[in-house]
């Protein structure tokens, strides 16, 4: 009687306001692509390529921290690496986290497939030069 029924004054149609309202979304999904997930799988991409590129003589850093040199690469999951003289011990390879210097190929083998723009450099040791040294000794 004295109080009247709200009836909805425009039942227009709400498309619009759905698409407005998943924008903030859509961008947020889009800004975590591009600062989280799409350098993350590079960095995985980065890590797989160094791994299956381990070779005999490679001086690596394991995910404990220790440094070795690669002795023998066992299998496609593992490898030997030689912490001390004598002191060698099975490594997963994917838990080596970084390879600090590449050794010499093995004599009378093909490289690894891993490149071979860089493998001359590796089998002339004596070609290396200290980061102090200015020129030649004569």
């Amino acid at each position: 009687m004295f109080i009247s029924p709200a009836y909805a004054q425009a039942g227009g149609a709400g498309g619009g306001d759905f698409l407005i309202q998943l924008l903030p979304l859509v961008l947020i999904f889009v800004v975590f692509w591009f600062f989280l997930i799409r350098p993350q799988q590079k960095k995985m991409k980065d890590h797989r390529e160094m791994v299956a590129a381990l070779r005999r003589g490679d001086q690596v850093v394991t995910g404990g921290g220790l440094i070795g040199r690669v002795t023998k690469v066992i299998d496609d999951n593992t490898c030997q690496v030689e912490l001390a003289e004598g002191v060698r011990v099975k490594v997963v390879r994917s838990t080596i986290t970084d390879v600090l210097s590449r050794g010499e190929p093995v004599k009378g083998s093909k490289s690894g497939g891993s490149g071979g723009g860089g493998n001359s450099k590796a089998e002339a040791p004596a070609e290396k030069k200290s980061l102090f040294s200015f020129g030649q000794k004569k």
